[in-house]
């Protein structure tokens, strides 16, 4: 074996701050760690063919399990946490439907109570990322799952608008909120190399909720009438809550000290165009999933029933999409390219909804956006991962930039229902602008990985 020396004073810093700059003509530094020595890259291996670690902040390398059953039994709590957490949103166009018909409101006023349970389900983040990092996990899963499933019960009770936004839109936001950083934490802490794949995984739970809790409240609604419907649904979310609190397992030992904000990551510019892009993405991307159905009642003539089953449609291929992108984001692409990709194909999307006019239109639509969106939403968790080298970081990094994107949740769909308002129902100038805003995002994310490796399209990243 081809070796030379390390210096004695670098053996003991060997953390990120060491590693040669994409670019600089250096080849990255390969050591055995049982001898201290340099291995020379292997002539059949360029520098290009090596993954670049992207992680920013953070001390020496931490060691992951990446797999056993420990690990795969967190992945299956994230799931069933990500069900709850976004099986909610996923949810809301079956009771914009209902909400828009019974109480006679503007589609832009009925959007604020879905807007403002994401926007809060979003903004608790950096909370909840934060008490994550303290060890505090399974304290944050029992109390924002009490929240989330008190708040479904009350649902169930209002009767005014004013009632079912605080019900709905505040006390089961905040509770989302609360339980859905600690999943995110403890999967990033037992993977690095498949944690891409692991968190997409545990997305595929946005599907596998968005299925249940739809199918739930509209097929119950016309047999026991909407208060037991919604609490069916409540039901549902305390089983699922409890059994992912039974196997949440933390590994990290907990960072008791440190801020709840860390400013310091505002300074390094992938993490913020990244910010940047996925702002911009997220201000657009709960546009299809809130209107998709209202749609198809408005301008087609679809039944209340068969408005559903579009949203369960769209909702259930996203689920195989999201592991799919997730094994190519961490094998092939790479998380932040695979997202890039992922972007650049939804914003073709929304521009090819103005041409839906047909029932056949709207069913292909909803397939292909479901494929798009769900695949994308699945590998947004592994690009800003990985931009965390430490992962007793990861709930605060992580949690920041969602509590941001929550402003851009709560107003993106009442920004589409005034656009429809005043367009008179049409719904080109929504898509026109769900397209524009997510192909911004693409840009954005790009000006991220060219901040990383520069213009190397060949670098895994």
């Amino acid at each position: 074996m081809n070796a030379r020396a390390v210096p004695p004073a670098d053996r003991g810093n060997r953390g990120a701050g060491n590693r040669p700059q994409p670019g600089s003509g250096i080849p990255p530094l390969d050591i055995d760690l049982r001898t201290g020595y340099e291995k020379e890259l292997s002539p059949d291996i360029t520098p290009e063919d090596v993954p670049i670690d992207i992680g920013i902040a953070g001390p020496d390398e931490e060691t992951y399990p990446e797999g056993g059953l420990t690990a795969w039994l967190q992945v299956v709590a994230s799931h069933l946490l990500s069900c709850l957490a976004w099986g909610y949103a996923g949810a809301f166009g079956v009771y914009q439907t209902y909400y828009t018909e019974s109480m006679g409101l503007p589609r832009s006023q009925i959007s604020w109570i879905g807007s403002v349970q994401v926007f809060l389900t979003f903004a608790m983040c950096t909370i909840s990322g934060r008490l994550s990092d303290a060890g505090y996990n399974r304290a944050a899963v029992g109390g924002g799952s009490a929240l989330a499933v008190f708040g479904t019960f009350m649902t169930s009770l209002a009767t005014e608008y004013w009632q079912i936004m605080l019900a709905q839109g505040v006390c089961t936001g905040i509770g989302l909120g609360i339980l859905f950083m600690p999943a995110i934490s403890v999967v990033s802490s037992y993977f690095k190399k498949r944690r891409a794949f692991a968190l997409a995984v545990a997305a595929t739970g946005t599907g596998t909720g968005s299925l249940a809790f739809p199918a739930t409240v509209q097929y119950l609604i016309p047999r026991v009438g909407f208060p037991w419907a919604v609490r069916c649904a409540a039901f549902v979310a305390l089983a699922v809550s409890v059994l992912a609190f039974v196997l949440m397992r933390p590994r990290l030992k907990p960072r008791r000290s440190g801020p709840l904000v860390e400013w310091e990551a505002f300074r390094e510019a992938p993490y913020v165009l990244l910010t940047v892009g996925l702002f911009l993405w997220f201000w657009a991307n709960y546009f299809g999933f809130f209107y998709i159905q209202v749609f198809a009642r408005e301008e087609l003539g679809f039944s209340s029933t068969k408005a559903v089953e579009l949203l369960l449609i769209t909702n259930a291929l996203g689920m195989p999409a999201r592991p799919c992108l997730g094994y190519i984001a961490d094998n092939v692409l790479g998380p932040i390219t695979t997202l890039i990709v992922g972007l650049c194909v939804l914003s073709l999307m929304f521009f090819s909804w103005i041409a839906v006019d047909s029932t056949a239109g709207i069913y292909v639509f909803c397939t292909f956006f479901g494929l798009t969106a769900g695949g994308t939403q699945g590998v947004f968790g592994g690009a800003l991962s990985s931009l965390t080298k430490d992962p007793r970081k990861m709930g605060t990094r992580f949690g920041m930039v969602a509590t941001l994107l929550g402003f851009a949740v709560l107003a993106g769909p009442p920004t589409a229902g005034a656009i429809i308002d005043r367009s008179n129902g049409n719904y080109v100038g929504a898509q026109v602008w769900a397209g524009t805003a997510v192909a911004a995002a693409a840009l954005m994310v790009g000006a991220c990985r060219v901040s990383i490796v520069g213009w190397k399209l060949k670098v895994r990243v």
